[in-house]
């Protein structure tokens, strides 16, 4: 277990997870010929099928695998990124993909989604921490460090937090098991650790103020 005080989780995640402290993501496999280019439309028509296999989230994780293997056609399909922001690619009461641009090193608190998830990188990087509840309070269990062509599966049940830990953009796309923006979850407070429910508008306006930082150079 890694133990990690609440100053260390939100001034030192970048630097402890440099420091050797990342546990290796599942890496993606597969290779896709130089000249192929990603098709948005098909690759969530993949998606949607591999949903309905009996071991989804394993299927979808080996799609977007697959996509993330070449992160040049990924960026040329869905665009360059440009400025931080939840982009929504599909959304359906058992699924949702997600086109997920991070502002330089911006953080995202603790927060369970309450269905599995899958994260593949394909532009910058994304460092997560996995947190378990001890108590009233969650306490840092483990840290993954994702670059571009990694993926990362959560389980139903996890709890975790996003750093983006370099000074340029990050773009992933997350996939979701159910409804994203429907299901009920919850977030932990940076400073107590403590659990409160999860404000979807208030992440999106923590996007936008990190854009605006972006922008200024701040």
């Amino acid at each position: 277990m890694i133990d990690l005080s609440q100053r260390e989780f939100l001034i030192g995640t970048a630097g402890l997870l440099a420091a050797g402290a990342a546990l290796a993501p599942a890496q993606a496999r597969g290779s896709v010929a130089m000249n192929s280019r990603f098709d948005v439309d098909r690759f969530l028509d993949d998606v949607k099928r591999a949903r309905q296999d009996a071991d989804s989230q394993k299927s979808v994780q080996e799609v977007l695998a697959r996509a993330v293997s070449e992160p040049a056609a990924v960026l040329h399909g869905l665009g360059e990124p440009m400025q931080a922001g939840i982009h929504t690619l599909y959304r359906a009461d058992d699924l949702t993909i997600l086109n997920v641009i991070w502002a330089p090193l911006m953080l995202l608190l603790p927060h369970n989604h309450n269905m599995w998830a899958t994260i593949g990188i394909y532009s910058g990087r994304e460092d997560n921490i996995t947190w378990e509840r001890q108590g009233p309070v969650v306490e840092a269990a483990s840290a993954a460090s994702l670059s571009e062509k990694d993926v990362f599966p959560l389980p139903e049940t996890a709890i975790h937090s996003v750093t983006n830990p370099i000074e340029r953009l990050t773009g992933a796309i997350h996939i979701y098991g159910g409804d994203f923006f429907a299901k009920p979850r919850s977030e932990w407070d940076a400073e107590t650790l403590r659990e409160r429910p999860f404000d979807i508008e208030a992440a999106r306006h923590r996007f936008e103020a990190a854009t605006k930082r972006f922008e200024c150079g701040g």
